[in-house]
């Protein structure tokens, strides 16, 4: 039985212990050879403290007796560089750093982690120094200081590595306990100790005893306020050679998913369904433009979290979204408060017109974020780099193309959304109930009266001068979505043609009782609703009709009449596709300014 390393960042532990590891180690070489002081950035539980680890394992003085046990039977261990096992290692892991408190105590929790680490760099190698280290309680730098001293009498130099080093800073800056912005600048401005300390790594690297430094974070926002107190590092996290230095291929998916199921006894054909639900769910990352058939790499943590519970259970999670990643919701909602975030949500969820900035921000700071009128682009870039969105190459004008990567991180947009059209839980349940009813039942008529109610009437008179089709859709697709039961999907391809908005039953749902569903929008304005004697219609009035009044209507019988052609197009489409699993209702969907909305059941 394979043991997936879930939660699991240590390089020797997992080596040694014989867990499932996808080896990167022939980029070392790569990496070795790019520069000495180099910045890699990834989204949260994207394997970066496991790429650090490999990194201190391979390089670190203390193993070089133990090279062949670790590394021999992987790439690296064919043909290893010079450099394995030549440095001191010392490591810092910025994520152990509390962010509770004034600046005093944040300082005081920085300066007892690095002291820490210290201690323990110490304990490592304390039989192979011959140059005693001084802990100082009260100034961390210092400490610092002394281990360069010591390793400064060896034959050998420090590699330094720094984990999520943007960490607690980030936490500081998206703090609502305490003024966030004053008590960030105070640790990346000026005097302030975050800038303090790298400063200290800079001076260190210029010939005193560090010679190379791999630092990891989520984005450039901090080393971008430090500015000059850090300006040697090499970032590295846009070129294509790395793309897949974290994260999984799905080709490496495919061969240990054959593995399982060919353990469990399983159909055969149990390895494509089951990758193709894990492709829409957790792959769709791309961290690099610059060769546009770099393949799309998948989330590890997810991945590995549905590995393990596919081996353990025999068949996929019900909950997609592993709880470890959920938390990323809050940074979304943080962003969509922000001057320009809630248009810029909305925009991502779009799926007929691609979210486009001129290029990628690589550097910025928090004073670009705190503007009132917020730049886009420095947004999106900010969306980017927390992974909830990822590359997508190129508009025909040479633009940057960002979108939403899978359904996994689609629902954290959804929720988001949700919690802007509801805020309060009482009607999020009333939505979701009657989005149960029309999946259990088929019956459509309460999910609208619902829109009607709580939803349309949220739109003034100013909306509906530039409103589309797509404002209803967006606001029918935010209230349908569910990844529990179904593979929900927008702008779904057919057949080169693309269907408004889809609902398919999970395949291990398939045994409960849930229709598929397939909608088709159309909008119209008020001014283009005419009673059939060719009078213009009031809001009010329109309020006032029936159902089936409406329908009668000429405006909605034409509207109703292009998604009926539309909807006949595309259901033998799916039919084809799913065979006789699929329970397919299908639904025409107007809506007649942000009155009413009116339904036909195909």
């Amino acid at each position: 039985m394979l043991k997936f390393p879930y939660g699991l960042s240590d390089f020797y532990q997992l080596i040694t212990e014989q867990y499932f590891y996808v080896d990167r180690t022939a980029q070392l070489r790569l990496i070795e050879d790019t520069g000495k002081q180099l910045l890699f950035l990834r989204p949260r539980r994207f394997g970066k403290s496991l790429l650090l680890s490999m990194l201190e394992n391979y390089y670190d003085v203390a193993k070089a007796s133990e090279f062949e046990k670790l590394f021999g039977h992987l790439a690296i261990g064919t043909n290893p560089t010079p450099k394995h096992n030549q440095y001191w290692i010392l490591k810092w892991d910025f994520s152990n750093v509390s962010a509770v408190g004034d600046v005093d105590d944040i300082q005081r929790a920085l300066y007892d982690h690095l002291n820490g680490c210290v201690e323990q760099f110490l304990a490592r190698y304390r039989r192979l120094l011959d140059y005693d280290i001084t802990i100082d309680p009260n100034n961390a730098i210092r400490s610092f200081q002394s281990v360069l001293a010591a390793v400064s009498q060896t034959p050998y130099r420090l590699y330094l590595l720094i984990d999520e080093y943007d960490k607690f800073a980030n936490d500081v800056m998206m703090s609502s306990q305490f003024p966030a912005s004053g008590r960030y600048q105070a640790l990346v401005g000026g005097e302030g100790i975050l800038r303090t300390v790298f400063s200290a790594v800079k001076s260190a690297s210029a010939g005193n005893g560090l010679e190379r430094v791999f630092i990891t974070g989520v984005s450039p926002v901090v080393l971008s306020d430090i500015t000059s107190g850090y300006n040697v590092s090499k970032s590295i996290f846009l070129e294509s050679e790395v793309n897949d230095l974290c994260g999984f291929t799905e080709a490496e998916l495919q061969t240990v998913l054959t593995q399982l199921i060919d353990q469990s006894h399983q159909p055969v054909t149990t390895v494509q369904e089951t990758l193709a639900q894990m492709r829409i769910f957790y792959n769709g990352y791309r961290f690099s433009d610059e060769a546009i058939d770099l393949e799309l790499i998948y989330n590890p943590t997810l991945a590995l979290y549905f590995l393990e519970y596919f081996q353990k259970r025999g068949r996929v999670p019900p909950k997609m979204l592993d709880s470890n990643l959920a938390m990323d919701r809050n940074r979304l909602a943080y962003f969509a408060k922000l001057s320009t975030g809630e248009s810029l949500v909305q925009a991502a969820l779009r799926d007929d017109q691609p979210l486009s900035i001129p290029q990628l921000s690589d550097h910025f700071g928090l004073t670009e974020m705190l503007k009132p009128d917020i730049d886009t682009t420095t947004l999106a870039s900010l969306l980017y780099y927390f992974g909830v969105l990822t590359l997508g190459g190129k508009t025909p004008h040479g633009k940057q193309v960002l979108r939403i990567p899978n359904l996994v991180i689609r629902k954290l947009y959804v929720e988001v959304m949700r919690e802007q059209f509801f805020p309060h839980s009482s009607d999020r349940q009333e939505a979701q109930r009657v989005a149960e009813w029309l999946c259990q039942t088929g019956e459509f008529q309460p999910f609208c009266d619902f829109i009607e109610q709580h939803q349309l009437s949220l739109f003034d008179n100013r909306d509906s001068k530039t409103a589309n089709e797509l404002v209803i859709k967006a606001v029918l697709a935010t209230l349908l979505f569910d990844d529990t039961f179904y593979i929900t999907d927008s702008e779904t391809t057919l057949q080169r043609r693309y269907a408004d908005f889809t609902m398919i039953v999970r395949p291990d749902c398939r045994q409960y009782q849930l229709f598929d569903i397939l909608l088709e929008f159309k909008y119209l304005k008020l001014g283009e609703v005419k009673s059939s004697r060719g009078e213009k219609l009031t809001g009010t009035e329109l309020k006032a009709f029936t159902l089936a009044e409406l329908k009668m209507l000429p405006a909605v019988q034409t509207a109703l009449a292009q998604a009926t052609s539309q909807l006949n197009s595309y259901r033998p489409v799916l039919q084809q596709t799913y065979g006789q699993l699929l329970r397919l209702r299908v639904y025409a969907v107007v809506a007649v300014g942000f009155e009413r909305v009116v339904w036909e059941e195909i």
